[in-house]
């Protein structure tokens, strides 16, 4: 690939406008740059979570994610170009139902929250939302390979099932919401 950042700042986007992989020039705030944003925000909160103690898979498993983000932003970045593959959509889907086939089932909705973990791993995943829905609004514009928004939707899903996996790695469980709870407070946040 040789020396592609020869020089960190090019002066070329002060006007509002950034360069495609193509080479074409779009607005800044174009649904496309939006899109690769919020795609570089989610590999962020992923890397993150990965500063975090992580059992050994998660942790292999959230590295080879990153690089498909990687992946996901090339293809965004090339009109017309695709980089994201059923492939890798079904390797999500293998490590969703590996990892939720030892969790017990849900009868509760939980709250994101628990180990500091867990709570990184809800993090991406409302980021990882996001995402899904700038790359949604780019596609009712734009071609978008349909591998890319199945990756960002089964991502958002592997996310939250590892937030209950981590709770459980760091010794908890899944905070499960209770309806009506805040009512039990007083005005200083304590119990009644």
């Amino acid at each position: 690939m040789g020396h592609r950042l020869t020089k960190i700042y090019t002066r070329t986007g002060d006007t509002g406008e950034t360069g495609l992989g193509d080479g074409s020039r779009v607005p800044k705030d174009s649904a496309r740059v939006h899109a690769l944003g919020e795609i570089d925000e989610l590999n962020s909160a992923l890397g993150l979570l990965l500063a975090e103690e992580l059992p050994a898979g998660i942790r292999a498993a959230l590295a080879g994610i990153q690089h498909d983000l990687f992946d996901l932003g090339g293809e965004v970045c090339i009109p017309g170009h695709t980089s994201v593959s059923e492939k890798q959509v079904a390797r999500l889907e293998t490590l969703l139902d590996d990892y939720n086939r030892k969790l017990p089932p849900l009868k509760e909705f939980i709250l994101p929250g628990g180990t500091r973990a867990a709570s990184l791993a809800h993090l991406a995943r409302t980021v990882c939302r996001r995402a899904e829905r700038a790359l949604v609004s780019l596609a009712r514009a734009e071609p978008v390979g349909t591998a890319a928004r199945k990756y960002l939707n089964r991502l958002s899903d592997l996310l939250f099932v590892l937030g209950r996996v981590l709770n459980r790695a760091g010794g908890g469980s899944d905070v499960l919401w209770q309806p009506g709870k805040s009512g039990e407070m007083d005005k200083r946040g304590r119990g009644k």
